[in-house]
């Protein structure tokens, strides 16, 4: 059967990719076998001086030497890397190299730093190459990447799953990213005991990650209002659709029954495994349709971070921890591309809390949503409380708009005036 001769001008087709998982309580001791599957011999693993101190790095190192597979740890990762933080760890990798295989352990500054060493000792080439327009050339890596094995250890970023890489332009003061898909991950491997140990506030930090990558993606734009795209210009954010819907409600359902008690309790091994799970699958669905304003807003806002050290982080310099930055504008994000997508909205709040007192306004339905959970599990209050004051806003609003990547994806594209409006809303929430 033949297409009839129709020039299609919008959008007929999306794409999804995820890695294959391998998930539970224990599965990081599955690592060797794992690897000696894909023929490794010699592996580099990337991790944290943090997550190297509590012991998980050496005892995967041991558990690859079992398959004899010989590794090294770098521990140099930097929390929330930067150019510089991935430029020496590729130095150091191809100094040591070569390797036929890579396992991150860690959060996602951990394995997006291991996606970096990846990209840029399969294929020689700078940083700048590979990084999103209009900071970077956004050059496409011309082959195969090595085997990496992704094992988070924080229940939040879902860079196990996805094909981004987010780091911060330090001359530049800004975060962007790098976006292919064949960053992804070979195998995500999700052990929940691995997240036993993360304080409350890094707990809360990064679940709120999770929350704004379910909700940005179940609002994001419908693939189907874009402008028809030749193969080559598909890009990994292709808008919602209703792959990447089905993971971000199953997220917000698992979010809903498990993120306070995460915070709360700790040691309870259910909540913990339920937000590993909502993490992978928020991942799953945003990896694939996209995020938009809190995520476009959270780059600036981290990029240009005064004095703010969060409890339970690394003290050394200031930062706003990512799963705060973007939860700060969320608030006032979705009031704003309310109208855009309702049902979407009242949906999305329905499954997070099905228990919450309707509001009478239902464009404040999941603004209230969301603003109830921050204030349970300790979230600042907004930008203000870190550190922001209404006379930092036009300083923040070129930031977002260099997201452009980003913003293209809410179905209601903001102006300069809309973001300068939402952080103003934003410097308090409640």
């Amino acid at each position: 059967m033949s297409h009839p001769d129709v020039e299609l001008t919008e959008e007929t087709i999306f794409t999804w990719g995820a890695p294959p998982l391998k998930f539970g309580a224990g599965a990081s001791d599955e690592v060797g076998f794992e690897m000696a599957g894909y023929g490794v011999k010699r592996a580099l693993i990337v991790t944290d001086p943090g997550i190297h101190a509590l012991g998980a790095p050496q005892r995967i190192a041991d558990n690859l030497k079992r398959y004899g597979i010989e590794s090294e740890i770098f521990d140099g990762v930097h929390v929330e890397p930067t150019d510089d933080s991935m430029n020496k760890a590729t130095e150091y990798a191809r100094a040591q190299g070569p390797w036929d295989g890579f396992v991150a352990v860690g959060g996602g500054s951990a394995i997006d730093t291991a996606k970096a060493i990846n990209l840029l000792t399969s294929h020689p080439g700078e940083l700048m190459d590979y990084i999103n327009k209009p900071i970077g050339k956004a050059k496409s890596p011309q082959g195969q990447l090595k085997p990496l094995i992704a094992i988070p250890t924080t229940a939040g970023t879902g860079s196990e799953s996805t094909a981004m890489c987010v780091l911060d332009i330090l001359s530049m003061k800004v975060k962007t990213g790098i976006s292919h898909w064949r960053l992804r991950p070979t195998l995500a491997v999700i052990d929940p005991l691995l997240t036993m140990s993360l304080p409350p506030e890094v707990t809360a930090a990064s679940g709120m990650d999770i929350v704004c990558h379910a909700v940005e993606s179940y609002t994001a734009r419908y693939y189907t209002t874009f402008d028809r795209k030749k193969p080559e210009e598909r890009v990994t954010y292709c808008g919602s659709n209703p792959v990447s819907d089905l993971w971000c409600e199953k997220a917000m359902n698992l979010i809903a029954q498990s993120f306070r008690t995460a915070v709360h309790e700790g040691d309870n091994l259910e909540a913990r495994s339920n937000m590993m799970m909502a993490a992978t699958f928020a991942g799953m669905g945003f990896g694939n349709s996209g995020v938009h304003i809190p995520h476009a807003n959270a780059y600036p806002i981290a990029g240009m971070v005064k004095d703010y050290h969060p409890a339970g982080y690394p003290q050394e310099e200031p930062m706003v921890p990512h799963g705060q930055s973007v939860s700060l504008t969320a608030p006032e994000a979705v009031r704003f591309s309310f109208e855009s997508a309702p049902e979407r909205h009242l949906r999305a709040a329905e499954l997070m809390d099905p228990r919450a007192d309707k509001v009478n306004d239902s464009r404040e339905q999941l603004p209230s949503v969301l603003v109830s959970l921050m204030r349970d599990i300790g979230i600042p209050n907004g930008i203000g409380g870190v550190g922001y004051t209404e006379s930092d806003v036009p300083d923040l609003v070129p930031g977002t708009m260099k997201q452009q990547r980003l913003l293209a994806t809410c179905p209601k594209t903001p102006t300069e005036d809309d973001i300068a409006d939402i952080l103003t809303k934003s410097v308090s929430n409640w």
